[in-house]
């Protein structure tokens, strides 16, 4: 199984992985996935040495995959850091919870034959399968199914 952290700056990490330990259960949640947060005050180092604690805490898998809130902020760069060094490190910005819940999904059937990139390509497809946008017309226009009734 490949391991997933999530870093973001503040208790966003700590929120999206409750919540999604709400839909899929939180033994299932808790095997393979660790939310890093940076708190106000800390730096790029103490991002690191979370990081790090968090890899060895999923047993030190060979597939890493990090999920930051924002390109370029301070999760992003200390995952960075460890990801140059680890071709099978992997980061993706912009994480949302379809995204989270989709790699958590993902990791349920993961057999070790995807690489950390096909992992990210998927995460990206997740997060953005995930946004989907609601107009009033769109609530108000009936659908084949309620045409049916």
């Amino acid at each position: 199984m490949f391991g997933i952290i999530i870093g973001t700056h503040g208790e966003f990490a700590n929120g999206i992985l409750e919540s999604c330990q709400m839909i899929l259960g939180e033994d299932l949640v808790k095997s393979g996935v660790r939310a890093v947060i940076l708190k106000r005050g800390e730096g790029p180092e103490n991002v690191i040495e979370k990081y790090k604690k968090a890899i060895e805490e999923l047993g030190n898998p060979e597939r890493v995959l990090f999920l930051n809130d924002l390109r370029g902020g301070t999760p992003y760069n200390a995952a960075s850091t460890l990801a140059v060094g680890d071709e099978h490190y992997g980061i993706v910005a912009g994480v949302n919870f379809p995204m989270l819940i989709g790699m958590i999904q993902e990791q349920m059937t993961d057999d070790g034959s995807e690489t950390i990139k096909e992992l990210m390509e998927k995460a990206v497809a997740a997060g953005k399968d995930g946004i989907i946008p609601t107009t009033y017309e769109d609530l108000n226009t009936p659908t084949e199914d309620e045409d049916d009734l």
